[in-house]
């Protein structure tokens, strides 16, 4: 499992979707519940995100996921790492390709 990647997609979908439901997150994640709320909770821990529960809401369960500033900025520099690996596979297979011609 990698945490930086599973972060990073779940800080996205948060991001994207602040008022899914924890099934909806984990399902459109490829998660498990049990793997999203292990997510949640290290994005919490970090100061990454704040979860709030409607006051108001008859049905108690529902909460939104609300990225922090911090939150914000880790999603961006997890951006810019995942988009420079994907670089640099990128090069890599078409120096391959290259030499194999």
């Amino acid at each position: 499992m990698n945490d930086n990647l599973d972060q990073f997609n779940t800080l996205r979908k948060i991001k994207s979707k602040p008022n899914s439901s924890q099934r909806e997150l984990a399902s459109e994640l490829g998660f498990s519940l049990g793997k999203l709320n292990y997510c949640l909770k290290a994005l919490k821990n970090k100061g990454l995100i704040k979860i709030k529960n409607f006051q108001k809401n008859t049905n108690k369960l529902r909460y939104v996921y609300i990225l922090t500033p911090k939150g914000v900025t880790e999603k961006t520099n997890l951006t810019l790492n995942f988009m420079k690996k994907k670089m640099k596979e990128y090069d890599e297979l078409k120096s391959e390709i290259e030499d194999g011609k």
